[in-house]
């Protein structure tokens, strides 16, 4: 059983806006664009923003779901759903649902990932072959006989 003495410290721990960024290894501004997206609410003590307990909760969360690939308003829809006296049935749900899309919206990236790999295969084969059968330019070769004259007078010079 949890101490409820300790239980209650932990939860009235503040935090700065300096902190939280270093602990999660986001900037400032990301949490005070959290904020302008109504999904962190600082308390205030003059212009200092004062984050709760609850508050460094939600940052974990938003940073976890947006490494995940989800974008803020879905992110936002879960963190909405906290808190309604269910057990957080409803936001367990969300977030199966929204986690499922993802993992859907992840293979076929995947899949579209591995046709492109085929065909730039294909092309860097192709190019290469057609490359070895033309042979280089006259150009070419005076281009590289004049970047090795450079190079040799400027190891000789070192």
């Amino acid at each position: 059983m949890p101490d409820t003495a300790s239980l209650s410290i932990a939860e009235s721990r503040t935090y700065t806006i300096s902190e939280l960024a270093r602990e999660f290894g986001i900037t400032p501004r990301a949490l005070r664009f959290y904020e302008d997206k109504d999904m962190l609410h600082p308390a205030r003590d003059g212009m200092t923003r004062v984050y709760s307990h609850r508050d460094r909760a939600r940052v974990t969360i938003i940073v976890r779901m947006k490494r995940l690939g989800l974008p803020l308003a879905d992110i936002r829809e879960i963190l909405d759903l906290y808190g309604l006296g269910d057990n957080e049935r409803a936001q367990k749900r969300k977030t199966l649902e929204k986690f499922r899309n993802q993992v859907e919206e992840f293979e076929n990236q995947r899949e579209d990932i591995e046709v492109a790999l085929v065909e730039l295969r294909k092309g860097i084969e192709w190019l290469e072959n057609d490359l070895s059968k033309i042979g280089p330019t006259s150009d070419h070769a005076e281009n590289v006989a004049a970047y090795d004259a450079v190079a040799r007078k400027q190891l000789d010079d070192a």
